[in-house]
């Protein structure tokens, strides 16, 4: 079972993306700011993470940028996770760092695919309905 940090602040997004990784077989532990969010990435050594951009004080860009500055975590792939749909955005996820954007309203089938492909051994695993 591969382990995700979520790095979400708004707490209903956090709780209803959580249920539905869990669902899907994923272990999801979750960050609501962004330094609570580096802080969990060097203690916790998730396989991937979802980075919420707009943060608040720490954005999420700022906090990849830490992630990927610390040797422990630098290879954690990260997806960004955003409302902004713009080229802006997601060509500034892949300058700090990103492995993937994605924009919410959430996609599940979409971001899955994209989980998939930054996790190979998932892809053999078949989600639950």
């Amino acid at each position: 079972m591969h382990r995700i940090l979520l790095v979400e602040d708004n707490e209903m997004n956090r709780d209803m993306l959580t249920r539905r990784l869990e669902r899907n077989g994923f272990s999801v532990c979750c960050a609501c700011d962004g330094p609570t969010g580096v802080d969990m990435a060097a203690s916790e050594l998730p396989d991937l993470i979802l980075m919420d951009v707009a943060l608040g004080e720490m954005d999420g860009w700022e906090a990849t940028q830490r992630i990927k500055a610390n040797p422990a975590t630098s290879s954690i792939p990260i997806i960004a996770l955003t409302a902004h749909a713009l080229a802006s955005d997601r060509d500034k996820s892949v300058e700090v760092g990103c492995s993937d954007f994605d924009t919410k309203p959430v996609d599940l089938q979409r971001l899955l695919g994209k989980m998939r492909s930054h996790l190979p051994s998932v892809a053999r695993e078949s989600p639950a309905a």
